[in-house]
């Protein structure tokens, strides 16, 4: 009984979860600076790189400072409080951050709205992310190679 139970939760997150995406990348979308990309990528240039920088490809390692949130504002990570930046080769991050990174060059900021569809989709990731959860990643990027 208690595992029918569990498995009634699970699946009412999974469906909340839905609801909430839908409404707020619909709210979002109108937004001024949010950009959407044909696979439902938002994204806003929070700051712009004054000098030219070498935009990412799959085959490259990225060195980043990230704040990873849920659409509710849970924070999953932020390396912006700590001593030293995320770095991670461009083919380990989640779909949705690999099309986001691309955009970018060396030193810019940008704020990405990430569908679960381009993230940890149904099955979520862990405790901490749920079944179909939005994530909003705060990236700057520092290096790439």
């Amino acid at each position: 009984m208690a595992r029918g139970n569990q498995k009634r939760k699970a699946k009412g997150s999974a469906g909340l979860n839905k609801k909430i995406a839908a409404e707020f990348f619909d709210r979002n979308r109108n937004k001024p600076g949010v950009i959407e990309t044909d696979s439902g990528l938002q994204y806003v240039v929070v700051d712009e790189a004054k000098e030219p920088g070498a935009r990412p490809t799959v085959e490259d390692t990225v060195v980043v400072q990230q704040r990873i949130s849920l659409a509710d504002g849970t924070v999953i990570e932020d390396t912006y409080k700590k001593p030293t930046p995320a770095s991670f080769p461009m083919r380990e991050a989640i779909e949705g951050y690999q099309e986001g990174l691309a955009l970018m060059k060396t030193g810019d900021r940008v704020k990405f709205f990430i569908p679960s569809d381009l993230a940890w989709g149904k099955r979520g990731a862990g405790k901490r992310i749920g079944p179909y959860a939005t994530l909003i990643i705060d990236a700057r990027l520092l290096e790439v190679f």
